[in-house]
């Protein structure tokens, strides 16, 4: 008997898997009778709770990526892109990595409290933060609750340098914010664009918006001034990595002037998520994508070692990077990044102080495991 793969409209995971932290897990299996509509579940509808978080700003050490602070105002994202290396991190929350990932999400309600705060600190170092890493900060909730937006409102009155990565369409809301900290040195974007084919998308990425949609935000920041780059994150092979040329054109025509990119990585849960995702919706290649990327993980799911685990190894890991070098140049852009500037930095004369006396409820951010920048 197998575990039944159930498709949800607007929904990217086909499964729920308990997670790793979990004694107990439970599957729908198919025993060969036949299946009742009735049965079927309801379309699972968005949760959103509070976090108790008491920092915003995350620091990390790892040596392949290209920022140390970071901040997130939410766990969970309602884009539901399947490829989703943040996925596990709700394993902390006693919740799935699967359908709970993009169903319950946790609001840092008191973001720009926090942040406020913490650059208020004696002895704070300004360095760029970035936004968006884990989840998406300009995901669909941030419409109504606007926590990014009161993040962005104290960089810009604090003249604090930020990059951003995004594949919504809602930071051009922030423009206004936006493009005078790029006049002044401050501020940088990036667009993740998967695909072009908006049949692709609408299951590798249900809830974020259409390629076509991506590209012009790409050239909405570019024509306000902002430095923006494009996001090949993550290149899953024989999906959407034949269009590695393609998207790299479309972009640079758009406006991106910087590029990089993520080959898919499956750490912990996400390797039975995207499993399951593949079987329903490519059945027909699962075997070879599923062999390919154990070729560039020398063997494995995932290979979390720094300065690999976002490349991969092998001959087909230099493939992608030999065929992106030779657009990139064809293009006449690069990989790096504009520098940004620190030495326009105003800390906030009174920050609000966020109460340290309640314990904190749940976990932290995860790690941040893998640069899109």
């Amino acid at each position: 008997m197998q575990p039944i793969a159930i498709v949800r409209k607007g929904r990217g995971a086909v499964s729920n898997p308990a997670g790793r932290f979990e004694r107990d897990a439970r599957e729908r299996i198919d025993d060969g009778w036949p299946v009742d509509d009735t049965d079927a579940p309801p379309p699972p509808a968005t949760v959103i709770e509070p976090d108790a978080a008491r920092s915003i700003i995350a620091r990390n050490t790892s040596p392949d990526i290209g920022f140390d602070a970071s901040i997130n105002p939410y766990r969970g994202c309602e884009h539901g892109c399947v490829y989703c290396y943040a996925r596990p991190g709700h394993a902390f929350l006693g919740l799935s990595p699967g359908l709970d990932f993009e169903t319950r999400l946790f609001a840092k309600h008191q973001a720009a409290a926090l942040l406020e705060a913490e650059l208020a600190a004696p002895g704070y170092r300004c360095t760029p933060i970035a936004i968006g890493t884990v989840t998406d900060a300009w995901q669909p909730v941030e419409r109504d609750l606007r926590l990014t937006r009161g993040c962005l409102e104290v960089f810009a009155r604090t003249r604090h340098p930020i990059s951003l990565i995004t594949k919504s369409s809602g930071v051009e809301r922030d423009l206004d914010l936006l493009a005078p900290m790029a006049r002044d040195g401050l501020a940088q974007a990036m667009v993740t664009v998967t695909t072009l084919d908006p049949a692709l998308s609408r299951i590798l990425e249900p809830r974020a918006p259409a390629p076509w949609r991506r590209l012009q935000t790409i050239r909405r920041l570019a024509d306000a001034g902002v430095p923006v780059g494009v996001s090949l994150a993550p290149l899953i092979p024989f999906v959407n990595e034949p269009e590695i040329e393609s998207i790299l054109d479309a972009a640079h025509e758009a406006g991106a002037r910087h590029a990089n990119y993520v080959v898919l990585r499956l750490p912990n849960e996400l390797v039975a998520v995207f499993h399951d995702w593949l079987g329903q919706h490519f059945p027909d290649r699962r075997a070879r994508v599923v062999a390919r990327l154990r070729d560039m993980r020398g063997g494995r799911d995932n290979d979390p070692r720094f300065g690999w685990r976002m490349r991969g190894v092998g001959p087909w890991a230099d493939m992608i990077r030999m065929r992106i070098d030779a657009r990139l140049r064809r293009l006449g852009i690069g990989r790096a990044r504009p520098t940004l500037r620190t030495d326009l930095f105003v800390p906030p004369t009174v920050g609000m102080q966020a109460s340290r006396r309640d314990p904190v409820r749940f976990a932290p951010d995860p790690p941040v495991q893998g640069s899109l920048f």
